[in-house]
């Protein structure tokens, strides 16, 4: 049964929730900022047990929040953003349950299987997440690095998934093109996820209601996970509260 999955995303410091795909060095177009630390996020899921949720640090100057939000709940949150082979044990050390990592498995654009191999010999595959975040063009999705400022030319498709899999935990995917526009998920993608998919992965964007997480059961069999930001109550979202989420993952949610 797909599964609501809890986020906190920071950006300069601060809980945000911010439009994908207009994040760049000069910032990102906003939806919400919190009046709360990341730590407070940590506690709210890790009081109704929310498991599987990730903390992802957009950009630098984030690594104080981070870092307090993992201490708060020690092996309920994974991490991402930044993860390479020189910090990773730092943040598995400070309670990560698994290390997200994405843009430095790509060197000129291109993935390296050797930096895969390095950072699984210090993960170990059951706590290593991987961040396929794509953009949809002509050939298809294609995974986005650099703040998913830069298309590479790796595909997300049937192949990919099937040989990556094999490396890893689970799939973190955001469709970063409709990324906290609320505007609806990528129902094309999250039926490619849900049928080539062998191992765990969460979706992320464009949800905006609870009748999303049927949809994402309904398109992937109950294959594929999906996490809600900029709609969720919480942060600051009129499409869905959290406690919705909560329902629903227990089985008692009324749509």
């Amino acid at each position: 049964m797909t599964q609501f999955r809890p986020c906190i995303d920071l950006h300069q410091g601060q809980v945000k929730q911010i439009v994908g795909g207009t994040l760049d060095d000069q910032g990102a177009k906003t939806n919400f900022v919190s009046q709360y630390d990341a730590a407070h996020y940590a506690s709210l899921y890790r009081q109704h047990n929310l498991t599987g949720g990730h903390v992802i640090a957009l950009g630098p100057g984030n690594q104080e929040q981070a870092l307090q939000a993992l201490q708060t709940w020690p092996g309920g949150l994974q991490f991402g953003g930044g993860v390479n082979d020189t910090n990773a044990e730092q943040f598995l050390e400070a309670g990560a349950s698994h290390l997200i990592v994405t843009s430095w498995l790509f060197e000129n654009d291109q993935f390296s299987w050797s930096r895969l191999e390095k950072i699984r010999a210090i993960t170990g595959a059951e706590r290593l997440v991987l961040d396929l975040s794509c953009r949809r063009t002509e050939q298809g999705w294609k995974i986005a690095t650099n703040r998913w400022q830069t298309v590479t030319e790796l595909e997300v498709n049937q192949q990919t998934l099937q040989e990556l899999s094999e490396h890893c935990a689970e799939f973190l995917i955001h469709a970063a093109d409709v990324e906290g526009l609320q505007g609806g998920i990528d129902e094309d993608l999250v039926v490619l996820l849900g049928e080539h998919c062998s191992i765990p992965v969460t979706y992320a964007g464009g949800a905006r209601s609870l009748d999303d997480l049927q949809r994402v059961h309904d398109l992937s069999e109950g294959r594929v996970d999906l996490t809600i930001g900029s709609a969720l109550d919480i942060f600051g979202g009129s499409g869905v509260s959290l406690q919705q989420c909560i329902d629903w993952n227990h089985g008692v949610a009324k749509l």
